[in-house]
């Protein structure tokens, strides 16, 4: 194990946060050099969920990823930024969704949750029960304006909340099965 967490934080780290992946060629995702997809918050957040990122390297990642991703005013954590338009490598399916929907840089529920266990998981309740109310469907409707956006039934948890204009926080994919159970991942803390 101690082999395969050095060759992660020797190719994996970008030198604020975790890269996503590389292509074929060896170009790099979710790298400060990418004009789509710089951050990815499942590197950060699995970084710190399976224990195997450095402890100093992990608080800066989630660090970037609570500066880039977190959207405090349209109440979202997008799944990376900035999504994928005219990408100068083909990323697959996910390229198949409009730029700021679903897995294409939106609000992607199980992500957003691993955010949000990612920062409990380091000892930050504070932020992690923060992020974790935004997350509650009730959120979307703290004014008509909010629900006309929503657009959805605020008693569910959604798939996806869209993050780009005209359609920030429109909430996308309700009474999918994956998200309900995506939303209640045991952790070790309790949180």
């Amino acid at each position: 194990m101690s082999a395969l967490k050095a060759a992660l934080e020797h190719a994996g780290w970008d030198g604020k946060w975790y890269r996503r992946a590389y292509f074929d060629d060896g170009t790099p995702l979710g790298s400060a050099e990418n004009t789509e997809c710089r951050i990815d918050s499942i590197a950060q957040s699995w970084g710190v969920m399976s224990g195997a990122a450095d402890p100093g390297r992990a608080a800066r990642a989630m660090a970037a990823v609570n500066e880039q991703l977190v959207r405090r005013p349209e109440g979202l954590i997008r799944l990376f930024t900035p999504p994928f338009d005219n990408p100068t490598h083909d990323p697959g399916y996910i390229r198949g969704y409009v730029p700021g929907i679903r897995e294409n840089g939106g609000e992607y529920s199980h992500a957003a949750v691993w955010t949000v266990i990612a920062f409990a998981e380091l000892g930050d309740g504070d932020k992690a029960c923060e992020l974790f109310r935004m997350l509650n469907p009730i959120a979307h409707t703290s004014s008509r304006a909010n629900m006309q956006r929503y657009k959805v039934e605020p008693y569910v948890v959604v798939g996806d909340v869209y993050a780009e204009p005209p359609h920030v926080g429109r909430g996308g994919w309700t009474w999918y099965t994956g998200a309900a159970g995506g939303s209640i991942v045991p952790v070790s803390n309790g949180f």
